[in-house]
Formats: C-alpha cells, structure tokens, sequence
C-alpha cells in the first residue's frame, strides 16, 4: 500500500506561488492516479486536481482551473501542484491521496479517494 506525504506548505501573500509535492515510500506514484483535495478551516474537504495514471490526463476543480496546474515529476517520483494567483480562500491543509485507479474520478468525488498523505498547511494572508 502506498504512503505519500506531502510537503511545499506556508505562509504567502495573496496573489503569491507555492509548488506543493507529493511523494510516497514503497511504490512510485508513476503507478498511481493521484489527486489532491484541500480543507479550509470549518469546512469540509474538497478536490482540487488529479492526474490520471493511464493517460496523464489532468482535471481541476472551477475554483483553481487556470491557476493551479498538476504535474508528474519523473525524476523525482513526486506528483506536484504548483499554485499560482494565490488567494485567501486557497488557505488550507492540502492532502494528496493516490489510488491503482486507470483514471481520476469526478472532482466531486475526490474526497472519497484512499491512502492519504498527513496533509501540508497553505495560509494566504497578508
């Protein structure tokens, strides 16, 4: 079973970048459909993105669409999202989760995904 953990989390200023990675001990996430969903404070988790093992297909919730953008790092093993045009309501813990699934789920069901990583804390404020 794979275990990710994700890292790449802090405090930045609204309309700031941060990359988030996703890596995993034991098998490469090259394997795996991976997503990352967020959970604002009070508020349940929501999906964010995920990138399909089959055809490297990427999907993104309305909220991010055109600012965020999911990638696979061959290299590295990692699975990363990079965030750009940072907003308040982008402050969360972001978690990532990887499935042996051939593609990514609706976004809606995200949340409903195994295997997830202890999450990495996003704060945009200034």
């Amino acid at each position: 079973q794979v275990q990710l953990v994700e890292s790449g989390g802090a405090l930045v200023q609204p309309g700031g970048s941060l990359r988030l990675s996703c890596a995993s001990s034991g098998f490469s996430t090259a394997y795996y459909t991976v997503a990352w969903v967020r959970q604002a404070p009070g508020k349940e988790r929501e999906g964010v993105s995920c990138v399909s093992h089959v055809d490297e297909s990427k999907y993104y919730s309305d909220a991010v669409k055109g600012r965020f953008t999911i990638s696979r790092n061959s290299v590295e093993s990692t699975v990363d999202l990079e965030m750009n045009d940072l907003k308040a309501e982008d402050t969360g813990v972001y978690y990532c989760a990887g499935e042996l699934f051939d593609r990514c789920p609706p976004i809606s069901s995200l949340t409903l995904m195994n295997n997830w990583g202890p999450g990495t804390h996003v704060t945009v404020s200034s």
